[in-house]
């Protein structure tokens, strides 16, 4: 099975996290590809920062998505996420409806833990918009900054350690979704601490996109989610009108 992994942020160091982590989860047949956005932020915030993210997902996803099983888009929020299950046949996974799905499994009420307090009402957002707001509990961030997103997680281990706990002792979560590809590994290096599951949205990702092209679910012809109707373009950059339009 090959995997088309596709980071929609700038940040090679953060893809380099991602693919370590992806590498660990994925079955033994299975090969990552990993690529990474050529434009746009070192990691999305704002929903202004997504829809860039989400076009640059886009185009990536035209130029590298052939001779793959599945893909999964590695930013948490999910930008583009359905576009991208709209255009393709193959499986589509992102990594908040992953860890929302992993949590749901679990059962219980989840918690879930970032790398800036901003972040947290684009990610109750993004919760409820996937039907899951009765079962969160809440969302804790990071306060201070930090000198390069891909340190994020050794600068402030002890830190998201305690908001993990602080999830469980003053908000009663039953798991805790870290949240965040800059995360990428975390909940291995602090699993021991946390006396309940800690959920990493690639290793979520990656397990949901094996089982969902294992599946060999037969493609939508009619819907919502569809593949577009061809119709007139321009100016569409690279290999994206094989997606969108196709005329």
């Amino acid at each position: 099975m090959k995997i088309l992994v596709i980071n929609p942020n700038i940040s090679e160091t953060v893809s380099e996290l991602i693919l370590s982590e992806a590498k660990r989860t994925a079955l033994p047949d299975t090969t990552i590809t990993m690529v990474t956005a050529p434009f746009g932020v070192a990691y999305i915030e704002t929903p202004s920062e997504a829809v860039v993210g989400a076009f640059a997902m886009l185009q990536l996803l035209a130029e590298h998505h052939e001779n793959h099983d599945a893909v999964v888009v590695a930013a948490f929020g999910d930008p583009g996420v359905i576009a991208a299950k709209e255009v393709l046949d193959i499986p589509v996974v992102g990594l908040t409806e992953s860890a929302l799905a992993t949590a749901f499994l679990l059962g219980g009420r989840f918690a879930i833990v970032g790398i800036s307090q901003r972040i947290g009402a684009w990610y109750e957002q993004t919760v409820n918009q996937l039907g899951l707001s009765s079962r969160m509990i809440g969302y804790r961030g990071l306060k201070q900054g930090f000198s390069s997103v891909h340190m994020v997680q050794n600068e402030a281990r002890d830190i998201l350690r305690d908001m993990c706990l602080s999830c469980i002792e003053q908000d009663g979560a039953d798991s805790i979704i870290l949240a965040g590809a800059p995360l990428a590994g975390l909940a291995r290096e602090i699993e021991c601490d946390i006396p309940v599951p800690l959920i990493d949205g690639v290793g979520s990702a990656i397990r949901m996109a094996e089982t969902l092209a294992r599946g060999n679910f037969a493609p939508r012809r009619v819907g919502s989610l569809s593949p577009p109707p061809t119709k007139p373009h321009r100016g569409l950059v690279g290999n994206i009108s094989q997606l969108i339009g196709k005329e």
